[in-house]
């Protein structure tokens, strides 16, 4: 079957609104201008905006398989935060098995236990993200307000079940040897960890926009997502489309559970539920069911919570709400929003 037939019908764009559909992009280095003017210490800048970006780069990682979910699926998950937080016990326990490792001072030694970590805790959550879309997800398609409700009550249910497994009490969860201290780049002091986190990041970022727009898995997910029902007509089963895209997206908040984790250096069975709400504010901003949106929306995020957390600590609290507020106001559908075909 040729894969034009399944092709999202696109419409066309006027120019004016092309270009105003690329201001989005220019919103990460003003802020970033903003706050070097606001702050005037270069290396204090540098430090924060290093910092801003890594915690921008792992709330990408969580929100990134929320959005694609939402906008495949629509789906409302707010379980997604369970997946974060047994990522997150599942790197610590491996990571408390590798223990050898972590502490010798061979790089070597010290990345493979992290992506040991990784790939036992995205293997995981994407099981669990399984059973979790057969037995929850599946009998309430289409019914939002059962979907808020079942889901929350599956986020309760996974917090007691750490509870059981890891215990009540906070844990700390150790950075390897070669990820911690700074470099020290003039009076700037730049974490390795952090500079991990943006790697890998914006390695995730450019892979996701790959295979979404390159391959031809993301060529029906793109069409899923604009017309679900004709890929369905075309022979596809959008069903097992669905599956594949709510493992992935499981799978992707394991991954930033145990980025978070090395990031915080403690765990707790509510992490996953309180960096829900900086995921959700990352996906409206960024449009729900939009990589690109949702990439510049983490990144708006991470710089104003830094700056702001460092200029005014008080206002830090509600900066990234006023944040969603403003750009809502400017764009009521977010940066890039995804268009449904008609």
């Amino acid at each position: 079957m040729s894969e034009t037939l399944i092709k999202p019908r696109i419409e066309k764009i006027p120019l004016t609104d092309r270009l105003t559909q690329k201001l989005p992009i220019l919103l990460v280095p003003l802020l970033a201008t903003a706050g070097l003017v606001a702050i005037g210490s270069p290396s204090t800048w540098l430090t924060l905006t290093v910092a801003g970006l890594a915690m921008g780069m792992m709330i990408f990682i969580m929100a990134s398989g929320l959005t694609v979910v939402f906008g495949l699926m629509d789906v409302i998950n707010f379980g997604h935060g369970a997946f974060v937080t047994v990522g997150a016990f599942i790197g610590f326990s491996v990571l408390s098995w590798l223990a050898g490792w972590t502490a010798s001072p061979s790089v070597p030694l010290n990345l493979s236990a992290v992506v040991i970590a990784i790939l036992a805790a995205m293997l995981l959550t994407a099981l669990l993200g399984y059973a979790f879309e057969r037995v929850i997800i599946k009998p309430v398609y289409g019914q939002h307000l059962k979907q808020i409700l079942v889901t929350m009550g599956g986020l309760i249910v996974a917090q007691q079940m750490i509870h059981v497994v890891w215990g009540p009490d906070e844990m700390h969860l150790s950075r390897p040897e070669a990820l911690q201290g700074s470099f020290i780049l003039g009076e700037a002091a730049i974490e390795k960890y952090r500079l991990l986190a943006v790697g890998l990041g914006l390695a995730l970022f450019l892979s996701m926009r790959h295979v979404l727009k390159h391959t031809k898995i993301g060529l029906l997910v793109r069409a899923g997502v604009e017309n679900g029902e004709m890929v369905e007509a075309l022979g596809y089963r959008i069903s097992r489309l669905f599956l594949i895209v709510f493992m992935t997206g499981s799978a992707l908040a394991g991954l930033g559970g145990v980025m978070w984790g090395l990031y915080q250096e403690t765990i707790t069975a509510h992490m996953g539920a309180d960096i829900m709400v900086l995921v959700f504010i990352v996906v409206i901003i960024g449009g729900l069911g939009s990589i690109e949106g949702c990439f510049i929306g983490a990144l708006l995020v991470g710089l104003l919570a830094n700056y702001t957390a460092f200029l005014a600590p008080k206002v830090a609290l509600i900066s990234t709400i006023g944040l969603m507020v403003v750009i809502l106001m400017w764009r009521p559908q977010g940066l890039y929003p995804v268009v449904k075909a008609k």
